[in-house]
């Protein structure tokens, strides 16, 4: 006889439909297993509040182990979706379905089947948050990820499924954005560039540029074809087509598109799909931390890539590149969401705290003249003479405030914009203009500056004015500090993605300037997932 072989997901059903015909073959009465079997759910699920309040909800009756349809659709949907996982960045280790499947396999009463009813719902919620909310908590993992995952209470998880369709509730759970789908299809592609083999040998050459040949440009070519980025040529010449491809190249890597392949240029050209499908897992894991809806109208500022854009309806109305904070654990801009409720032109920099004891303080206390540009204040608000003792202060005792007056020196410039929230962060103009055009912007103390901050105003204010350029000048030629509300707030969104898709879904890749994508690699290899035909 030809043996019959059996998905894990048919295994999984045949067990649940013995167990419940066994139990019902019991001789008890219809009563006593009822009774049997809402006992045995509530014992289960005593432990667990979220569990416990559902079934109280419902009298305790079951969504998976009863002997109707709905029930068997329902298990047949979830260990679907198990078996599937993998196609989200998941492992499916997880869900440890063969523990499930031998407590299936000895139940024998309708006792036994409210205890796997339990059971299978702690299965399902478990993969209903993970592929939801994601599997890990941000702020656990580093500092500055101060995200709040919007977290759903896990009743409501088993209350929506019970009255959706099992099939659709399941595929509807992960995020349906064009980030998502974009990564999702990106993370198959480069699977089966590993099964290929990767993207060829290494570029070994410390710098090539046009004009050059030899067995390096040749392997940086058959690099730039596999990628995607040349046409299939022969040629062992730094050519004009190889130079286009290299340009395509660096901007679709935040790197500076000249054309030359230098170190840092080749540094990227040499990783491999698996290194780039690290950074998918992790962007996909990063897409679940946010909320389903971004807003019609919101701002997004993506560290990694060094710019801050206003997205109207899914599109970029406009984009300017940013600096952000300096790669020092007390400068490192934090990764959160708020909304912006205002602007100030001709701002006064109130210096925080950290940066009077940490930088200005040392100076005072060797030259009371030092920071000439910064008035100082008791908690009056009087101005306080240069000719005070300052050495006298340490960072704890200093008792007094530092201001800098509204002017084009500021070190906010003209503008800011305020999101106000706990970690002072914000937007905001800079004096020091030269930063943007370096290819890495990493210099601030962690509030995010803008290169063209008067046009970012413009497009901010254009909801609100007729001639928005023509209001924020009539403000700004005053020099006086002038607070403008927004009469619509806007969602702000502080990113780190080292893959992110553009319009078109092309997904592009960044460096992973602070470590955090390292950081959420390891937590998530800790949670079982590894990349293909590599153990751990």
């Amino acid at each position: 006889m030809t043996p019959v072989f059996r998905s894990p997901v048919s295994r999984f059903l045949t067990g649940v439909t013995l167990a419940v015909g066994l139990a019902l073959a019991a001789p008890a009465s219809a009563r006593a297993q009822v009774t049997a079997f809402k006992q045995a759910v509530a014992e289960a699920a005593s432990a667990d509040s979220d569990i416990a309040a559902f079934y109280r909800g419902r009298g305790f009756r079951p969504i998976w182990t009863g002997e109707g349809h709905q029930d068997l659709a329902r298990r047949a949907a979830l260990l679907d979706a198990i078996e599937n996982v993998g196609t989200h960045g998941i492992p499916d280790a997880r869900y440890d379905v063969d523990a499930m499947r031998a407590l299936m396999a000895e139940a024998r009463t309708t006792r036994d089947l409210g205890f796997v009813e339990v059971e299978i719902s702690k299965l399902f919620l478990r993969y209903a948050k993970d592929l939801d909310t994601g599997m890990l908590k941000p702020s656990t993992i580093d500092g500055g990820m101060l995200r709040e995952v919007p977290l759903k209470e896990r009743s409501i998880y088993l209350e929506e499924f019970a009255a959706a369709d099992p099939t659709v509730y399941l595929r509807d759970l992960a995020p349906n954005t064009p980030q998502y789908l974009a990564l999702a299809k990106t993370r198959l592609n480069l699977e089966q560039q590993i099964a290929a083999g990767g993207w060829g040998p290494t570029v070994r050459a410390k710098k090539l540029e046009p004009g050059m040949s030899g067995s390096a440009v040749v392997a940086l070519r058959d690099r730039l074809i596999a990628m995607g980025f040349l046409r299939r040529s022969v040629t062992d010449t730094f050519d004009p087509g190889i130079e286009r491809a290299l340009q395509a190249f660096q901007r679709a890597h935040g790197l500076e598109p000249d054309g030359v392949a230098g170190p840092g240029t080749l540094e990227e050209i040499n990783r491999s799909p698996s290194d780039r499908l690290r950074s998918v897992l992790v962007a996909m894991e990063r897409e679940r931390w946010l909320p389903d809806q971004l807003g019609d109208r919101h701002i997004l500022v993506n560290q990694t890539d060094f710019t801050a854009k206003i997205i109207d309806e899914g599109a970029v109305t406009f984009e300017t590149r940013s600096v952000i904070g300096k790669n020092t654990s007390d400068r490192r801009s934090p990764e959160f969401s708020d909304e912006m409720e205002h602007m100030v032109i001709n701002p006064s920099w109130y210096v925080p705290r950290s940066i009077i004891t940490k930088e200005y303080l040392p100076k005072l206390r060797a030259n009371p003249n030092a920071v000439g540009h910064l008035e100082i204040t008791d908690s009056r608000g009087r101005r306080v003479g240069r000719d005070t003792d300052f050495s006298q202060y340490s960072a704890r005792s200093f008792p007094f405030a530092m201001r800098q007056p509204p002017g084009k020196k500021n070190a906010l410039g003209l503008v800011k914009f305020m999101f106000p929230n706990k970690h002072n962060i914000y937007l905001h103009d800079t004096p020091q203009k030269h930063l943007f055009a370096r290819e890495v912007r990493a210099y601030s103390h962690g509030c995010i500056r803008l290169a063209e901050p008067f046009d970012f105003a413009y497009t901010i204010l254009a909801l609100q004015e007729v001639d928005p350029k023509g209001y924020f000048h009539r403000i700004l030629d005053t020099g006086k500090e002038t607070k403008v509300v927004l009469e619509q707030k806007i969602p702000v969104h502080i990113i780190y993605r080292t893959a992110y898709a553009t319009p078109k879904g092309v997904v592009e890749y960044r460096r992973d300037i602070y470590g955090r994508d390292a950081k959420i690699w390891e937590a998530l290899n800790r949670a079982g997932l590894a990349l293909p035909g590599v153990q751990g």
